[in-house]
């Protein structure tokens, strides 16, 4: 195995993995802008506010999914550059994932329940 090549691997494997956070950001304002905005338009006749509150959610978790990759990233490439290490941050993966899990139930709960 070639050592020397292995900055570079890691720098790039660093860089697909902040890419997947920006899909995953992406991703999460066109369900916003669909569910806030798109669901109320299809049908005039349910009430709007739960899911324009509900598609908020979705945009402000996006611009969270997308700040925390910039941030692992730039931690990443530090720690290449320094030939150091970038453990993984538990906290903020920890709080992405309860957030996921709390718009998650509110679609579910706008769902069944929104008239």
């Amino acid at each position: 195995m070639n050592q020397p090549d292995a900055p570079r691997r890691t720098r790039l494997a660093g860089e697909r993995t902040q890419l997947a956070w920006w899909r995953t950001a992406l991703a999460a304002f066109a369900v916003g802008l669909g569910v806030g905005r798109g669901i109320p338009a299809l049908d005039p006749t349910v009430t709007a506010w739960p899911y324009i509150a509900l598609g908020a959610g979705f945009v402000v978790y996006g611009l969270l999914l997308m700040e925390f990759g910039n941030r692992r990233g730039g931690h990443v490439d530090r720690a290449v550059e320094t030939g150091d290490y970038a453990p993984p941050v538990r906290n903020t993966t920890r709080l992405l994932g309860w957030l996921g899990l709390v718009l998650g139930l509110g679609t579910v709960l706008v769902v069944l329940f929104a008239d």
